[in-house]
């Protein structure tokens, strides 16, 4: 029987009395839809409520901005060298176009160059436009949070006249190098800051006395051939000449290494880096000590890959051997590089085989801050994890990381740094950094899983007291607490 000859065999009445059942059925779904639409914001509210309005952010946040930072990653050249200089109308300087040419924001976006002596209107006219499609990006981001803190200028909003006052006060700040101390140790507030030399590895030379010297070891594991080596300041074989060294084997080569690592730590080295994972993957294997020799000698030209890559292998085994023997614990760049290849998992072989090795797996292992941890749960006797780049390149992965971190780790295992190349770059990285940490901790403590007085010790503990337990040298080295404005030159 079909629905219309169910309704005929009703009576009148009973017809009636099912349409008003019906009438009174839809007033109820349309009260209980209208008091869900209502009580939806007020069950939701923790999670809507923007953070940074809250009380607790403001406290937390003010606290971490009190916290004299230990950078543990950047790239600031000596003054003269800085990528920022450009050729200007008024002279070689720093201006706007050259601060946002050694940003990280040209790693997805294309921006208009600057042309040696060009006028800046020339420039800005058509650079203008570079930003419209990354409003949105940490990577443009970063830099105009440090435009809106350093010169109080609107970058979203940026006008052609402020853009020309913009630029000249970035010109004028660079004349000297007095710039750099103020944006940097006070107010970005860093106290020390760790800096790899990747344009002279072998110079083992601090250009600022708030700088830690980093010894990169990235080109060390490519020894096989002289010839692998293009300048003085990279060349382990130019070393060895200049001590009257002679590399006829692969024992000569590994006493050299040895040799740098002891000179290293003399000029002040307090930890190891490798950029490797830019050039090849991270999966570096056992490999034999013969097979290594059968390799030692011969240039590339007579080599496979595979071999390459079993020298490579062997050599990083022998760094990480050296690491432990020198006290100097080793960072590694993972993630976000040649990405098929940067998963931090491919370390895992050899972080297991060398538990009196301390490794820092840089950037959080981006995209892989989940595979970092798990790493981190396993072997947290002797493996960090540092954000360094982390907020800049992805804030709200960040924001994701240090919650994840600190559900499955101890939170002394977990570093920053601002990875950046100038004042503004290093300012924004760091104030992103510390917003980040204020978010996370703050939503912890009005979630009810930490107390405030526990939050601001583990904001401290990440931004300086990890590094000053990690690396304990450095303690002779603050300055800060003894009311100085600048610190004093490294002896």
């Amino acid at each position: 029987m079909n629905h219309m000859m169910v309704l005929r065999s009703f009576s009148s009445n009973e017809v009636k009395a099912h349409r008003g059942c019906t009438r009174a059925c839809q007033a109820v779904a349309c009260m209980v839809i209208l008091a869900a639409a209502c009580l939806t914001p007020l069950l939701l509210g923790a999670q809507t409520l923007d953070i940074k309005q809250t009380a607790t952010y403001r406290r937390v946040k003010a606290y971490l901005n009190t916290v004299p930072a230990i950078d543990t990653h950047d790239h600031l050249w000596p003054f003269d060298k800085l990528p920022a200089f450009v050729k200007t109308e008024q002279g070689r300087g720093v201006n706007l176009a050259g601060l946002w040419r050694s940003s990280y924001l040209k790693r997805i976006k294309t921006l208009t160059p600057w042309k040696d002596g060009q006028k800046f209107d020339a420039w800005w006219t058509q650079a203008k436009h570079d930003f419209q499609d990354v409003r949105a990006a940490s990577l443009y981001r970063y830099q105009a949070v440090a435009f809106q803190d350093l010169y109080g200028i609107d970058f979203d909003r940026i006008t052609d006249a402020q853009a020309r006052e913009l630029n000249s006060r970035i010109y004028h700040n660079y004349r000297n190098s007095d710039w750099l101390y103020d944006v940097i140790t006070q107010k970005a507030n860093i106290e020390l800051m760790f800096n790899d030399p990747y344009w002279a590895r072998l110079d083992f030379r601090t250009d600022y006395p708030f700088g830690v010297l980093v010894f990169n070891v990235t080109l060390l594991s490519r020894g096989f051939h002289p010839s692998e080596f293009k300048e003085p300041t990279d060349d382990p074989y130019y070393f060895a000449r200049e001590k009257n060294l002679k590399i006829a084997s692969l024992d000569d080569y590994l006493n050299l290494l040895d040799l740098l690592f002891q000179e290293a730590k003399k000029k002040g080295a307090v930890c190891l880096k490798t950029t490797a994972a830019y050039s090849r993957s991270l999966l570096f294997e056992s490999v034999p000590k013969d097979r290594a020799a059968r390799v030692f000698g011969r240039a590339r030209s007579e080599l496979t890959e595979a071999e390459v890559k079993e020298f490579e292998d062997y050599i990083m085994w022998q760094l990480v051997v050296l690491s432990a023997k020198h006290d100097l614990p080793f960072q590694i760049h993972t993630g976000d590089a040649r990405i098929q290849g940067s998963n931090p998992m491919l370390l895992v072989d050899l972080i297991e085989a060398h538990p009196q090795t301390k490794f820092i797996l840089f950037h959080g292992g981006y995209p892989w801050v989940s595979e970092t941890a798990a790493i981190v749960m396993k072997h947290g006797s002797h493996v960090w994890i540092d954000s360094c780049w982390l907020p800049t390149v992805s804030y709200s992965m960040a924001k994701r990381a240090f919650h994840e971190w600190l559900d499955v780790a101890p939170s002394d295992r977990i570093l920053w740094g601002a990875d950046e190349h100038q004042a503004e770059g290093i300012y924004g990285a760091t104030e992103m950094t510390r917003r980040c940490l204020a978010e996370v901790l703050a939503e912890r403590v009005d979630g009810g899983d930490l107390t405030e007085e526990h939050a601001q010790r583990i904001g401290k503990q990440i931004l300086r007291d990890n590094a000053l337990a990690l690396f304990p040298q450095l303690q002779n080295r603050l300055w800060k607490d003894k009311s100085k404005l600048t610190p004093e030159p490294k002896q």
